[in-house]
């Protein structure tokens, strides 16, 4: 299947940062670098659900100053827009009143955006397993790439933010195509070395293999590379039996990759807020950012929604 899919996606001229107050300064360097390296302006997104309540004058009547929040909630943000003109891009702060998914969703259908960069913080041990409700719902149905920044993600300043391995979920699902196609654009952009990971469940192993042996498969995973990009990237497959989760977070620490790439096809409110959601999972615990791709980006690229087992109905991802 050949995906189309948009140049901004892989090289952005526009990137949206998620802000909060206060601003999550890793996220926030991830996204200034990316923008940066691209030369891609910045829009600080801030979203607030909280108002100031001022006097008249006057009457001396309350009342909700909307005008008074908004100034107050720019000003926070001032300094980070400092710094992204000081890096010589052109920066944007928006702030609106209402719930900050929901408006950031809102946004996406207004400006032209090619990127979302947003940060999560679970603290605790149980926290850590759940991404939050604002990054659980953009991923899910943002018609851009998302790149979120975890809570265990290690600060990019001391390799200059250089993406030079990128590790990619992938399965021989129709999805993938997408989900490979996008991380080849992506190793292409940034000169970076690409593996494609397959993890097989030990439960699906027979029906998976089917007379086929580890090799083959791994072979069978190079179709899912464009054919106008075979010979400008280096791609290496892997393909192992095993938990999806498990195996993914231990490639990311083993080849050092600097960025992860996700399908988020099936993923669910259900799954964030359970211990069954792969990419839930990956994102709370990953040590590298991780781009995704919501069902709406995969629908948009021609991939048609694979229809999971009923053991499986909550697992996010397409492996």
């Amino acid at each position: 299947m050949a995906a189309v899919m948009k140049p901004g996606w892989s090289k952005p001229s526009t990137i949206l940062f998620a802000a909060e107050i206060p601003a999550n300064e890793k996220a926030f360097a991830f996204a200034l670098a990316q923008a940066t390296e691209f030369g891609a302006d910045l829009i600080l997104f801030h979203a607030y659900d909280t108002l100031i309540v001022a006097a008249s004058e006057t009457s001396g009547i309350r009342y909700y100053d909307y005008a008074a929040a908004a100034r107050s909630e720019m000003q926070h943000l001032q300094p980070l827009a400092q710094r992204v003109k000081d890096a010589g891009l052109r920066c944007e702060i928006v702030v609106r009143p209402g719930l900050a998914a929901d408006q950031i969703l809102a946004f996406l259908r207004e400006r032209v955006i090619d990127r979302i960069v947003m940060g999560t913080h679970s603290p605790g041990p149980i926290g850590k397993l759940l991404v939050g409700s604002v990054a659980e719902a953009v991923l899910r149905t943002s018609k851009v790439p998302v790149c979120v920044v975890g809570p265990d993600v290690v600060a990019g300043d001391y390799r200059k933010y250089a993406t030079r391995t990128i590790l990619c979920a992938v399965s021989m699902q129709e999805a993938s195509h997408v989900v490979a196609g996008f991380a080849a654009e992506l190793a292409a952009q940034h000169n970076a070395r690409l593996i494609l990971q397959h993890v097989i469940r030990p439960q699906e192993r027979a029906e998976v293999l089917a007379g086929r042996s580890i090799d083959q498969i791994e072979t069978d995973l190079l179709s899912l590379i464009p054919h106008d990009l075979h010979d400008k990237i280096a791609v290496q497959t892997i393909v192992v039996p095993g938990d999806p989760t498990e195996e993914l977070l231990y490639q990311c620490r083993a080849q050092q990759a600097d960025l992860i790439v996700l399908g988020a096809q099936g993923a669910s409110a259900f799954a964030a807020v359970t211990r069954h959601g792969v990419v839930y999972k990956v994102l709370a615990h990953a040590h590298c950012p991780v781009i995704t791709l919501s069902p709406v980006v995969l629908a948009e690229c021609g991939a048609k929604a694979d229809i999971p087992r009923p053991s499986e109905a909550y697992i996010a991802g397409v492996f």
